[in-house]
């Protein structure tokens, strides 16, 4: 038997001893909304007794949201303080809570509970550690309603959504509590709220992003078009200040992506991952790697297209090199075949380096790599602007040192990838060229929200936003936040009027 189910019988049958030595005003739900319900009829009242202007009809939808508010959050109180019985004979003497047993208070408390509508008292029966210990004392109400922090599961679900948002700040985030929520919070108590919802979201991103992916796969599959559908990987970072004493430093956070394209080279859907700087980058690998065994252990078709798209960066060039190349199917442990795409655009710059050393900046470096881009796309591109570059190069010398070390390096660059450059095939099978869906997620997950100006973070509080961040651009958010409503803590009593020492169990 579950708690609501021990509720309902408490509520239905008659107490057995005198009403507890602290409880809440024993009332009626008709007299709990009565007030709210009067100050809802004296909006309509004041209307009509004045001439309807623009003003008017502007305060009427004001006075009535407030209205509507109140009258919620009257009844909302009402209901969760008779939840509980008044009688304390009526609950437990003891409980087991963490492998410890409390014994009943014989009393209710009131707590200051945050919801949707307001704040409202809510009066909960306490158990205290048996053995005196001087542990906390446990509230299984509060416990079974799911609160966080003080907060209803629907407003912190909510406050946590704001902060995830682009643009915002916990300035704006305290002020829409307070206009759309009438609760006065603190930076403390958000911080608190949001980081308990980051972390139990987080539990739970890892599975909603592979049903998510299996999903778009399914999409894929029986969408029509010529091509294979392609499960799409890239990864890339991003510079991230972390603030030490007197100043600033800049180390790389990192970005994942995992996109799907159906069989017209359409992309259904991403899902993203990201952390705050590290060495190596160990938990974007080891997260990324993660989602992609768990989508391929699931998917029981045929494998979609495999590639592998970013820039020559070294973490992106050592995860292919020492994960992605080796990898093997989870199930039949056969060779994956991914193949690496490097970034169409991040090529282009290269070929306009070429450029502005031999001709310099103007006119003719903008015909020639204008001509070269058209060409990179072309089966063969890469070794025809090679060549042409090479060609050019014995035609006019470059007399500047700077210029011909920057010709160099640019030509080193191309001509050491030119294996991941097969811009024409990739585009005959729809396979993407750029690394965009990535690039954008540096822009989207860390720009748009922990770059705004005057910001700094430390990294504990940049990762539990990004927790939040990646979840909602993913698409995954509601998924996610179910599942931590799953989680949470869950009372489980003994049949109701067991005989002998009445004992319950709450489940960690």
């Amino acid at each position: 038997m579950n708690y609501s189910t021990y509720l309902c019988c408490v509520m239905a049958t008659v107490g057995r001893a005198d009403a507890v030595e602290n409880a809440p005003p024993e009332t009626t739900l008709e007299d709990a909304i009565e007030p709210a319900l009067q100050q809802f009829r004296q909006v309509f009242q004041d209307f009509a007794s004045k001439p309807v202007t623009p003003q008017t009809t502007f305060e009427l939808e004001g006075r009535m949201k407030a209205a509507t508010q109140e009258l919620n959050r009257a009844g909302l109180e009402w209901q969760l303080n008779h939840l509980e019985s008044s009688q304390a004979s009526d609950w437990p003497l003891n409980v087991e809570f963490d492998g410890e047993w409390h014994t009943r208070r014989n009393e209710q408390t009131p707590h200051e509970i945050s919801t949707t509508f307001g704040k409202i008292c809510l009066w909960r029966v306490g158990y205290r550690p048996t053995d005196e210990s001087g542990g906390p004392t446990i509230f299984p109400l509060e416990q079974q309603l799911g609160l966080i922090a003080g907060a209803t599961p629907a407003l912190a679900e909510r406050v946590a959504y704001y902060q995830a948002e682009a643009g915002a700040t916990q300035r704006r985030t305290l002020e829409r509590l307070k206009q759309e929520h009438n609760v006065a919070w603190g930076v403390p108590k958000l911080r608190k709220v949001v980081g308990r919802v980051a972390e139990g979201m987080a539990d739970g991103r890892h599975e909603v992003q592979v049903e998510k992916l299996l999903e778009l796969l399914e999409q894929a599959w029986s969408s029509t078009g010529r091509h294979k559908p392609v499960l799409s990987v890239g990864r890339d970072g991003i510079s991230f200040g972390v603030p030490v004493k007197g100043g600033s430093i800049f180390e790389v956070a990192s970005a994942g992506t995992v996109s799907v394209y159906d069989r017209r080279g359409k992309r259904l859907g991403t899902v993203y991952l990201a952390y705050t700087p590290e060495s190596l980058q160990p938990r974007m690998t080891e997260q990324l790697t993660r989602l992609i065994h768990a989508v391929l252990q699931r998917w029981d078709k045929p494998l979609p297209r495999l590639c592998y798209v970013t820039d020559a960066g070294d973490n992106e060039t050592s995860y292919y090199t020492n994960v992605l190349r080796t990898m093997r199917h989870p199930r039949t442990s056969e060779r994956l075949e991914w193949i690496r795409v490097l970034d169409y655009y991040h090529a282009s710059e290269y070929v306009g380096k070429m450029a502005q050393a031999l001709f310099g900046k103007g006119p003719a470096a903008q015909t020639w790599v204008r001509r070269m881009l058209k060409l990179l796309k072309q089966p063969g591109g890469i070794r025809r602007v090679l060549n042409s570059a090479a060609a050019l190069k014995s035609r006019y010398p470059m007399k500047a040192k700077k210029r011909q070390e920057d010709f160099r390096k640019a030509s080193e660059y191309l001509r050491t990838r030119t294996k991941f450059m097969r811009y024409a095939a990739y585009q005959r099978v729809g396979i993407p060229c750029g690394s965009g869906v990535t690039e954008a997620a540096c822009k989207t997950i860390y720009t748009q929200r922990l770059k705004l100006s005057g910001m700094r973070w430390k990294k504990p509080g940049a990762q539990t936003i990004l927790h939040l961040r990646v979840m909602l651009l993913s698409g995954v958010w509601t998924e996610a936040f179910q599942r931590l409503l799953k989680r949470l803590k869950e009372v489980k009593v003994p049949p109701y009027n067991q005989p002998g020492r009445q004992r319950l169990k709450v489940a960690a």
